[in-house]
């Protein structure tokens, strides 16, 4: 399916949270041309990009292909240790419980996301998995990064969906 939102290409100049928010967006829109819901992840250690990735559930057909769930992977890979401190992970939309636990028990550094999800965000939208007293780390949370267009992808992506629905429903 063809995202009718273009691609991000911000200057390398200026390594910023716009820019790597950026680079997750572009992630996102791979997923929406894919099918799958529009959200992109990337994990950033010493100013360079180690991990990206956006949702691939219907792809893998696997439930825990998130994009967080996939770049922490690839990040840990990359940096050879499951514990992630000096990284950020840049991510369209509020993680869910399991990728929120996923950043916690990978020690993520820093989480910064899009948009947050009052339904089922784990890091502040709908509660924070990162404040229960026995949580032995609590990465540095930042949202609203490039808040409008990640929100903005998502929507279209479940009108577009409903609609169509709905075109098969009048048949």
């Amino acid at each position: 399916m063809q995202c009718p939102f273009p691609k991000k290409f911000p200057s390398q100049l200026q390594k910023d949270d716009d820019f790597f928010m950026s680079m997750a967006y572009n992630e996102a829109i791979q997923a929406y041309e894919a099918d799958e819901i529009p959200v992109g992840a990337v994990i950033v250690y010493q100013q360079q990009i180690i991990a990206s990735a956006h949702n691939r559930v219907k792809t893998l057909n696997d439930p825990t292909a998130h994009a967080e769930m996939l770049a922490i992977t690839q990040a840990a890979q990359f940096i050879g240790d499951w514990r992630l401190n000096e990284t950020t992970l840049y991510v369209t939309k509020e993680p869910c419980p399991m990728c929120s636990g996923a950043t916690i028990m990978a020690r993520v550094g820093t989480v910064i996301y899009g948009f947050s999800d009052p339904k089922m965000g784990g890091l502040g939208g709908a509660f924070s998995l990162q404040d229960l007293p026995q949580t032995n780390h609590r990465p540095v949370i930042k949202q609203d990064v490039l808040k409008e267009p990640c929100y903005e992808l998502v929507r279209h992506f479940f009108d577009t969906r409903r609609q169509r629905i709905e075109e098969i429903n009048d048949l």
